[in-house]
C-alpha cells in the first residue's frame, strides 16, 4: 500500500522487531487481565485537577443500554506510539511549510519512550518517517513533503492501521492516530464505515488537527461531509478535534493526555452478540471527565 523513498522491506523488518519486543515487555499491564475480557482504552481525569485515583467503582459501563460489570480499571503507564497522517493533496489549504511545522510540534512534546511515525497521503500513502523520537531526524524527513493529487483518506487510514499500528499489537495498546486533514476523501476503495470499524476494533484513538473544509460543506454522495468525517472518527474512537492553527496547543494536550490520563478498562460483555455492533456508553461520577470509543464493531476480539 505504501510508496516510500526508504526501503520498504527494512520498514517492515523494523516493525516486526518492535512488535516482538513490545509484545514481550508489555504484554500484561498490572490490574488488567486479557483472559475472557474485552479491553477498551479510556481517557479519564478529574475536572478539578486532583491526583486522587480514579477507581472502577467511579465508572458505569453500558453496551446497548445493558449495564456491564467492570472487572478492572488501571492506569496505563506505557509509552505511546503516535502515527501522524498528513493530507498533502494538491488542494489542501495549508502550504507545505505549515504542514511541516504542525508535525514538528509533536516531535517537541513527546515524552521519553514515546515515538512518532509519519505518513503523508494523496492517491497513495507515503512513509515520510519511520518510528523515531529524534526531532532533528523528523525535521530532515519532512523535507519530503509536497502537494499533489487527490486525498484518498480512507485508503490511507486503513493502510496505516493495518501496516503500521496493527503489527505492534497486542504488546502495545497505547496506539494513536493524529490526522491532519479536513476530512475530504476523493477516490478511496476503502469505505468510511470499514475505517471506523478498524479503528474501534483495535482500540486506536484518533485525534484530528482539522483543516478548514475546502469544499465549503458540500454534500458527499454515499459518505458524510468532510467535516462530519472528522467528527465521527474522533468521537467514535474517544479522541478530540483541534483547529489546525492551534497545532502547538494540540500537541502538548495530546501528549500530556496520553502520558497522564490514559487507562485500560476490562469487562466481560453480558447479553451481547459478537455478530452485531454494540453501542458503548461509559459514564463516571460527578467531577470526573471521561472518554472512550462509542461502539464495539461486530466480531470484535479481546
Amino acid at each position: 500500500m505504501f510508496s516510500a523513498k526508504k526501503g520498504l522491506v527494512l520498514s517492515f523488518l523494523v516493525l516486526f522487531c518492535i512488535s516482538l519486543v513490545d509484545g514481550q515487555s508489555r504484554r500484561n499491564i498490572r490490574g488488567v487481565s486479557d483472559e475472557g475480557s474485552t479491553i477498551i482504552s479510556v481517557i479519564a481525569s478529574r475536572a478539578d485537577g486532583e491526583s486522587k485515583p480514579i477507581k472502577l467503582e467511579n465508572l458505569y459501563l453500558y453496551e446497548n443500554g445493558i449495564e456491564q460489570k467492570i472487572k478492572n480499571f488501571a492506569y496505563d503507564p506505557s509509552p505511546a506510539r503516535i502515527l501522524i497522517m498528513i493530507d498533502n493533496s494538491q488542494t489542501i489549504r495549508p502550504d507545505v511549510e505549515k504542514l511541516q511545522k504542525a508535525v514538528m510540534e509533536f516531535a517537541y512534546e513527546i515524552f521519553e519512550g514515546d515515538q512518532l511515525y509519519v505518513i503523508a497521503f494523496d492517491e497513495k500513502p507515503e512513509i515520510i518517517q519511520e518510528w523515531t523520537d529524534d526531532a532533528k531526524k523528523m525535521e530532515s524527513s519532512l523535507a519530503l513533503l509536497r502537494k499533489k493529487g487527490n486525498p484518498y483518506l480512507f485508503d490511507a487510514l486503513s493502510a496505516g492501521v493495518n501496516e503500521v499500528l496493527f503489527p505492534l499489537m497486542p504488546g502495545t495498546r497505547k496506539t494513536v492516530v493524529v490526522l491532519i486533514s479536513d476530512g475530504l476523501d476523493r477516490g478511496s476503495k476503502t469505505s468510511y464505515e470499514l475505517v471506523l470499524n478498524e479503528l474501534q476494533n483495535n482500540n486506536i484513538t484518533l485525534y484530528a488537527l482539522q483543516i478548514p473544509d475546502r469544499t465549503g460543506g458540500a454534500y458527499r454522495r454515499n459518505q458524510p461531509k468532510a467535516a462530519q468525517v472528522i467528527t465521527d472518527l474522533t468521537e467514535g474512537t474517544g479522541g478530540k478535534i483541534f483547529p489546525f492553527e492551534e497545532a502547538q496547543t494540540a500537541a502538548k494536550f495530546i501528549c500530556d493526555e496520553l502520558r497522564k490520563n490514559r487507562y485500560l478498562l476490562s469487562y466481560s460483555p453480558l447479553d451481547a452478540s459478537s455478530y452485531d455492533a454494540r453501542r458503548v456508553f461509559l459514564v463516571a461520577d460527578q467531577g470526573i471527565s471521561i472518554r472512550t470509543k462509542s461502539a464495539q464493531p461486530p466480531n470484535i476480539k479481546p
